[in-house]
C-alpha cells in the first residue's frame, strides 16, 4: 500500500513539474490598457502585442471576453518560434460610466489563461464635447 501511495506521489509531482505556463510560451508587450476618455456609441479597438517565446510554433485555441460588450480576434494559425502577432480587443462604448473588462487567451498546452485588461470611461456626447474643450 505505501509503495503505491509513494507512486502516485511521485507520479503527480513529475506531472506537475511539466505543466507548461504561459509566461514559457507567449510574452505580451502589456496586458492591460486604458482608453481614457471616449465617446459613448464609438467603438474602439486595442492591439495586444505579443511573441511566441517557446521553442514550438504556438497555438492560440480561443479568446473569450468577460461581456458581450468587449469582442475579442486572434490568430487562428500557429505562431511559430519567436514570431510577433497580436490579440485585438474591441468594446462597443454603448453605456455610459467607467469600464473595466477582461478577454482570457487560452493557449493551447497552458492550463490557466492570460488575462488581457482593458479600461476608461465612456462619456455621452455631451460630456465628451465638454472634455474636448478643457
Amino acid at each position: 500500500m505505501k509503495k503505491i501511495l509513494l507512486s502516485l506521489l511521485v507520479i503527480s509531482f513529475v506531472s506537475f513539474g511539466y505543466a507548461q505556463t504561459a509566461e514559457k510560451v507567449i510574452k505580451f508587450a502589456e496586458t492591460k490598457h486604458n482608453f481614457g476618455k471616449i465617446k459613448q456609441g464609438v467603438p474602439v479597438t486595442y492591439d495586444f502585442s505579443f511573441t511566441n517565446i517557446s521553442s514550438q510554433p504556438l497555438v492560440i485555441e480561443n479568446a473569450t471576453a468577460s461581456c458581450g460588450c468587449t469582442t475579442p480576434t486572434w490568430p487562428q494559425k500557429p505562431i511559430m518560434k519567436s514570431q510577433s502577432e497580436k490579440v485585438k480587443a474591441g468594446f462597443n462604448a454603448a453605456a455610459p460610466g467607467p469600464f473595466e473588462k477582461t478577454v482570457f487567451v487560452k493557449v493551447k498546452g497552458v492550463d490557466a489563461p492570460v488575462e488581457l485588461k482593458i479600461s476608461g470611461e465612456v462619456l455621452s456626447a455631451e460630456e465628451f464635447a465638454k472634455q474636448q474643450k478643457k
